[in-house]
């Protein structure tokens, strides 16, 4: 279950936001009748591209073959490319009207974008075509691939929610619960810094670590709506009153000590947060799922010892958010190229019907690690021997009444790149939370 590179999109969002001006200007040049290409009616052949590295590699490899064996009069071919050489070649390829009949991506902002640029199939008929598809698979995993209440994306991967781990040999040492509360975790805060101990390990150098407390402050003061409306671009949404009591309470955190002392430096791209809490140097921290299998192989026996502890965030006492609510990765995403061919098109759309979440791909996916989006497996995951983790991470995923995609992948990366840049001035306490509300307002439909 490596997720080494699941993250690293987040260190070339720079780039992206001085790219999607660009991006945008030339995907509204050529419309959709592009010459043809990688997916732009050259070939009968379908053609997708994907992320190399395993297990995802070839999983997707098999899925493929697999699709093209019981379908002997359509073609699919898959392409794999690095993380970070993927990111401008998609843009690219997109933006000459040659992109890949199945593009991968995140959805959230970057969907948004193509959508509105006319490069992307509506999948709403589609779907509406195969309900067994929707019905199979998590409801709340289409939210990042809507766009006005539109489907444009079919899910790929598995599911990653972000979860506060801790470390339970320190918790019982200092005869601590579990913190079920922000109250109780602020209380947990004062407890482990009278006995020397880091209360949070957070690799503040990468900004989106931080961010992802912002994400559940945000749900749990004030519901999914207190986002959504940034998302939607609402005026003034970043102003809500419930936002800047969710940013102060984060602010408040730092004042408490409630972080690891020089966070700022702490770097999540080589697993140093991680290090903290398995060597006893932190108590919590709060990751992504991919977290788990890293510190099961880095954690020198952390894991396997039974010492490594997970739940889902405090609850806030009088806040609009449902406890159960989950923030995190629901999944990576497939989208039909409006370039490709009619054929091409035909068979993209065989594939996400019949190709996708096959029953040798999801015991595939398990078998690496991953918790697949589809209802109804927790027999199969029970029966891995990572199950304890993997069961609470489908059981968080699955039921969770809001999935609330990360932020920097909800929004476009113009907007993520000043939404990542506020953050890291909030959590060093050199901007208020209003100065923050005030210069996020600036990005709305930007």
């Amino acid at each position: 279950m490596a997720r080494r590179t699941t993250r690293s999109s987040r260190r070339i969002r720079a780039a992206a936001a001085v790219a999607v001006p660009a991006l945008l200007l030339s995907l509204a040049a050529c419309g959709t009748s592009g010459p043809a290409g990688a997916g732009g009616g050259g070939s009968d052949t379908a053609l997708m591209w994907s992320l190399s590295g395993a297990p995802n590699e070839k999983i997707h490899q098999d899925s493929v073959d697999a699709f093209n064996k019981a379908h002997p009069d359509e073609k699919l071919e898959v392409s794999f490319i690095q993380n970070d050489a993927y990111k401008t070649k998609i843009r690219t390829a997109i933006g000459a009207g040659q992109a890949p009949t199945l593009i991968y991506g995140w959805g959230g902002g970057t969907l948004k974008s193509y959508v509105d640029a006319g490069q992307v199939e509506d999948l709403t008929g589609f779907m509406g075509e195969h309900p067994e598809i929707k019905d199979k698979l998590f409801p709340g995993v289409f939210d990042a691939a809507t766009i006005d209440g539109k489907i444009y994306a079919m899910p790929i991967n598995g599911v990653q929610p972000v979860v506060l781990y801790y470390n339970k040999k320190l918790f019982s040492d200092a005869g601590v619960q579990p913190p079920k509360t922000w109250d109780d975790l602020m209380a947990a805060v004062k407890t482990f810094n009278a006995k020397g101990i880091a209360p949070i390990s957070l690799a503040g150098q990468s900004r989106w670590t931080s961010m992802m407390w912002l994400e559940y402050l945000f749900d749990r003061v004030g519901g999914p709506a207190a986002f959504n409306d940034v998302f939607a671009g609402k005026t003034d949404a970043w102003s809500n009153p419930d936002i800047i009591t969710a940013l102060t309470m984060a602010q408040d955190l730092v004042k408490a000590d409630g972080f690891v002392k020089g966070f700022a430096s702490v770097t999540a791209e080589s697993n140093a947060d991680q290090a903290l809490l398995y060597t006893g140097k932190a108590a919590m921290m709060l990751q992504g799922g991919w977290a788990y299998a890293n510190m099961k192989a880095d954690g020198q026996g952390f894991v396997q010892d039974g010492n490594l502890g997970f739940l889902a965030f405090p609850s806030v006492e009088g806040g609009k958010g449902d406890p159960a609510d989950v923030a995190g990765n629901p999944a990576n995403y497939l989208s039909i190229s409006a370039t490709a061919s009619d054929e091409q098109k035909k068979t993209a759309k065989d594939y996400l019907a019949a190709g996708l979440y096959t029953d040798t791909m999801v015991d595939a996916y398990i078998s690496s690690g991953a918790v697949p989006v589809v209802n109804g497996i927790q027999d199969k995951i029970a029966k891995t021997d990572d199950a304890d983790f993997l069961s609470f991470a489908y059981d968080l995923s699955s039921k969770a009444p809001s999935f609330q995609q990360s932020w920097d992948q909800a929004l476009s990366p113009t907007a993520a790149e000043e939404l990542l840049n506020n953050i890291e001035q909030l959590f060093s306490l050199t901007i208020t939370p209003q100065q923050f509300a005030d210069n996020m307002n600036k990005t709305i439909g930007k």
